[in-house]
């Protein structure tokens, strides 16, 4: 299996958990860890939106509560169901900007499984 068909399956997996019925934007994340470990999240709305939280934050807040810190990550992967690949959220950003480090890739997918770096 392929780097990319591997991370797609893992991103696909957790998309499929996602919570999203006020936007129907469901987003899936598939983090892994420098040791091998591997992480999903998926987005979970609530009516109130800043209450919900996105598929990157969740995937790493699951990391950070199972003792992992800033430089353990080696990637992420996240998805969204549309037609181009979609960058993550100005808070996702912030968030990976201080648990990762800055050559950490970020790869995009999207339904199609086409993939961005």
């Amino acid at each position: 299996m392929s780097y990319q068909s591997h991370y797609f399956k893992g991103v696909k997996k957790a998309q499929s958990n996602a919570y999203a019925p006020y936007s129907q934007f469901k987003g899936g994340a598939y983090l892994r860890t420098k040791d091998g470990r591997t992480f999903h999240g998926a987005n979970v709305e609530n009516v109130a939106y800043p209450m919900g939280i996105c598929a990157e934050r969740a995937s790493l807040v699951a990391a950070i509560s199972e003792g992992y810190r800033p430089g353990d990550f080696e990637s992420i992967t996240v998805t969204v169901d549309g037609e181009k690949p979609s960058s993550p959220c100005g808070a996702c950003r912030q968030v990976l900007m201080e648990l990762c480090d800055i050559n950490v890739p970020i790869y995009m997918t999207n339904q199609n499984g086409d993939m961005i770096e």
